[in-house]
Formats: structure tokens, sequence, C-alpha cells
């Protein structure tokens, strides 16, 4: 086997890892049941893993215990601390929220009402992550396309009411059908740094032909051609801040390109109902000068 056939299986033997918790945040995620997944050894499996990763076994498990934990106490409004600390599998509420406000700097219930997705993305910049996706980029010369938009203006948890507007236009109009027409979305602000009330997202479906009256509010616009750095995003668009920062904090610095004076947008590669958002697929365009 060459080196790179080794590596690979490496690799891949500790994605199965990140997989299998990922899948098991309930269950035994002890070093000895992981080293068993890996099909490594127990005795060295931890300094394996630690150096793959980033961070040491342990840690990594209770940072994605706590990242599911925060997003679940942000988006129900009936998932109590209580809930959040069982599902995390900690064995009382308070050392729940002892490890949480160790990693986030706040208590669960301040979280719930004001995330702060800032420190989030500081906490969950894991090597490991950061590497994959600076690995995934690629820069493209995006053609301009016309689309249809309807622009959110309000609360990011509001959006997909927006977007149930679109798909409900979509569907009367019969333009844009999204069988065969691709699906942007374009967030004019940053729901980690913009006051909710601020917020401005646009959804939009790729057309041919001029948008016709109607009554929804859908308008055209262009997305302009120009250069772009591309990375893919795996899974709920809900998370999609933990593919984009590390563009911004690792790779753009040491790049030498400059950001070009126009927001990123998704191309959204998936479509739900048919694909539950977890196994969403996301392109993300980051437009370069």
């Amino acid at each position: 086997m060459t080196d790179t056939q080794t590596h690979l299986a490496y690799t891949q033997r500790f994605n199965a890892v990140l997989a299998y918790i990922d899948a098991h945040l309930e269950g035994d995620l002890s070093v000895r049941a992981l080293s068993q997944v890996a099909n490594f050894s127990a005795f060295h499996f931890h300094r394996q893993f630690t150096a793959f990763v980033g961070v040491p076994v342990s840690r990594y498990v209770q940072l994605m215990r706590l990242r599911r934990a925060a997003h679940r106490l942000a988006e129900l409004a009936d998932h109590s601390v209580l809930d959040a600390a069982l599902g995390a599998a900690f064995d009382s509420p308070e050392a729940f929220c002892r490890a949480f406000r160790r990693a986030f700097g706040m208590t669960p219930s301040a979280f719930r009402k004001r995330p702060d997705w800032q420190v989030w993305h500081a906490v969950f910049a894991i090597p490991h992550f950061s590497r994959t996706i600076i690995m995934q980029l690629h820069i493209v010369d995006f053609p301009a396309v016309t689309v249809a938009a309807l622009e959110h203006c309000g609360p990011p948890g509001l959006v997909n009411e927006s977007v149930r507007a679109f798909i409900e236009w979509r569907m009367r109009s019969g333009q844009s059908p999204v069988a065969s027409s691709r699906t942007f979305g374009i967030p004019y602000s940053n729901p980690d740094t913009t006051p909710a009330h601020a917020f401005r997202f646009a959804i939009c479906g790729e057309i041919h032909e001029p948008v016709a009256a109607n009554a929804f509010g859908v308008r055209e616009l262009v997305i302009p051609a120009g250069r772009c750095v591309v990375v893919r995003h795996a899974g709920s668009p809900d998370h999609i801040g933990e593919t984009i920062y590390p563009v911004y904090r690792d790779w753009l610095p040491a790049s030498g390109e400059e950001l070009r004076d126009h927001p990123l947008f998704f191309h959204y590669l998936s479509a739900y109902p048919e694909t539950p958002q977890d196994q969403w697929q996301t392109d993300v365009f980051i437009p370069l000068q």
C-alpha cells in the first residue's frame, strides 16, 4: 500500500469515528468504544485522535454534545435546560450548566434568550474542520444569473415563513419551477451580528423570463458574474456558519485574495422535504475581486 493509500485509509477510519459520534451523541462515546469503531487499539487511539482532530476525544465529544444542545435551546421553544442536559448526556442540569458556561461564557438560559453565535464559532474552531473545509475550497468564475427574489426582513428564525411564501409563488406562477431551476439564498446581513429586526435575506429562484406582476412581493434581480471562492456545506443550513467562518478566519488572510463588494450567496443543491435538512448539500459562494 502506498503512502497516499495509507493516509486515505487512515482518514476514512477517523471520518467514520466522527460520523459515529454525530449519530450517537446520547450513547457510549468512551475512548474504548470509539477505538473499536476506528479499529485502533485503545492504548494509542487517544493520541491518534488528538493528532487528527486537534482536540482530545473527551473535549471533542463534549463540544459536539454542547453544540447540539445550544442549537436545540435556541431553536426549540419547548426544549428545557433539563432536556438539553439529558440530551447532552450530563448527570445533572448543574453539571451541564457549568460546562455550557465554561464553553460559551454564558448560562444556557441566557444563550437561549440571546444566542451569541460569534462566541459559538470561536469555540468550535476545531483544527480538523478548518483543514477539511480549506481542502475543499476552489475558485470559480461565476456567470451572472437572473433570479426571482423574495426578500425576508426580520428575525432569522422566521425565514422559513418567507420560504413557504416563495414556494407558493413558484407553484402559482409556474415560473422558476424547482425541478429545473436553481435555488439561491442571499444573506444581506450576518445573522450572528445583526439585530433580529434588521436582518435581510433574499430567497431566489432562477428565471429565464421577466417576473410577472404578483401579490407576493417577488421581484427580479441579478446575481452578478465574477470570481468566487466556493465551499460545500453538508447538513442543515442552520449550521452553515461553521463552514463559512473558517474561510474568512483561516483561508482568506493567507490566500492573497480580496473580497468583492457583494454579499456571499448560497446555491441550494437539495430540496426539502424530499431531502431531510441534516442531509442537505449547499454550495457557499464568496465573491472575490
